[in-house]
């Protein structure tokens, strides 16, 4: 074969030598005759090397089963490390767990089982990217520590159960807010999930997030700083949740510093937030606007102010000298994504509780509930909202904003706004044990 093209090529040649330099010829020569001889091999060893994209259950090991007549340890082989989490679902009592989408051949739930807490086991694929796993409880079972680590030949998803009593369980499950577990790219992931009890039992908890901050004052008129206004909005706002003794509250600023948006997220993660409220009073370069705005986030901005709104904010954080993280893996993006949808219904009943009372107390812009793309309410499992108290660039606000009496009134709505929203979950949460 190789001696075939040889002999072609030398016919080429012959005839390219009178249209194009000899030295471009013989380069042509080398390259197709490498091509000829090595890319057949090359494809063999890549067609050798190739894999699925879908990670394996693999049955050696893998198994549920009781270690004492109170504890359970679960462990499943992979053929590699994927994004999974975890939690408990009531009426019947379930354990899940979610995979990124996996290839569930060879699982027989009669050899996985063989623990006498569990009824049955289903696995299988539930959306599109996504594969479930269901254990059907005999007794209540609670997630005690969850850790994915790498193997020789693919990972380990090893868990500690532990069993409890019917009332804990049922406070422990059912809740929309489920931690997520990473464990990509042969990082290995430990976590031992912080789940909360349902409302109505329990305090609030809320994260004020005074916007901006030291190098980066926000919006100014005169000599009123945004920064410095929404931080004394919000300690006057915090000692008015915690004078109703229904609000446990935390601040991720005390003092006119800068704190970057992604640490401002953490902290209401660390905080185990029930809701994050980003305060801000913005000023508008041109046109008139007046009026208390609550924002959601959406990667499509209600109207074209918004979307500038949301560049200003983040580009505060550049400018600053912070550049804001970006996760590419489209795996990941796919379970945080997925995790914020299950979250909008919360985030949305926050905002119209919020316009209902902020509208019939202080007033509200033309358009009260307004969505962009802020990176400060990109929290994948707490319910966030940016309320932009008003417009500096208003004179009218701005006076307002500056007067304790209308601050007060301002705070008292948040709070019946805060209360309204806890009992609207609670009814959803009621519904979804029905």
């Amino acid at each position: 074969m190789i001696a075939l093209n040889k002999v072609a090529l030398t016919m080429v040649c012959k005839v390219m030598k009178k249209i194009i330099n000899i030295s471009t010829v013989r380069l042509f020569i080398r390259v197709f005759i490498i091509c000829a001889f090595y890319l057949p091999f090359s494809l063999t060893s890549l067609h050798a090397a190739s894999f699925s994209a879908l990670a394996a259950y693999e049955e050696q090991g893998s198994a549920i089963e009781s270690t004492s007549n109170s504890q359970a340890t679960l462990i499943i082989h992979l053929s590699q490390s994927i994004p999974y989490r975890v939690f408990t679902l009531t009426q019947p009592n379930r354990l899940v767990i979610d995979f990124a989408e996996m290839d569930w051949n060879g699982f027989d739930a009669r050899k996985f089982i063989r623990s006498d807490f569990i009824e049955n086991v289903r696995v299988g694929k539930f959306t599109s990217g996504w594969s479930r796993m269901v254990l059907d409880l005999k007794e209540p079972l609670l997630l005690m520590q969850s850790e994915l680590s790498r193997t020789a030949n693919g990972a380990r998803l090893h868990m500690q159960l532990q069993k409890t009593d019917f009332q804990e369980f049922v406070e422990q499950s059912n809740v929309e807010r489920v931690d997520i577990n990473l464990a990509l790219n042969g990082v290995e992931g430990s976590v031992a999930p912080p789940l909360k009890a349902p409302l109505g039992n329990r305090a609030i908890r809320v994260m004020l997030d005074p916007g901006h901050g030291g190098i980066d004052p926000g919006a100014r008129n005169g000599s009123v700083k945004e920064s410095v206004l929404m931080l004394q909005f919000a300690r006057e706002l915090k000692e008015v949740l915690l004078r109703s003794d229904r609000f446990d509250v935390a601040m991720t600023r005390e003092k006119d510093q800068y704190v970057g948006l992604e640490e401002r997220i953490s902290k209401a993660n660390a905080f185990n937030a029930d809701v994050f409220m980003s305060l801000h009073a913005d000023a508008l370069a041109q046109g008139q606007a007046r009026g208390a705005t609550v924002y959601t986030l959406s990667e499509t901005a209600s109207d074209e102010a918004s979307r500038k709104l949301a560049q200003r904010h983040d580009r505060d954080a550049i400018l600053a000298g912070v550049a804001l993280k970006r996760q590419d893996d489209a795996v990941v993006k796919l379970l945080v994504d997925m995790s914020r949808r299950e979250n909008e219904p919360r985030n949305l009943r926050l905002a119209h509780s919020m316009v209902q009372h902020l509208s019939s107390s202080i007033g509200t812009y033309k358009r009260p509930h307004l969505q962009a793309n802020f990176s400060v309410l990109k929290s994948a499992d707490v319910p966030s909202i940016l309320v932009e108290l008003g417009f500096l660039s208003s004179a009218l606000d701005r006076d307002k904003m500056l007067t304790s009496a209308w601050r007060l009134k301002a705070a008292t709505a948040l709070r019946a706004a805060l209360l309204d929203w806890e009992h609207k979950e609670i009814a959803a949460y009621e519904q979804r044990l029905k």
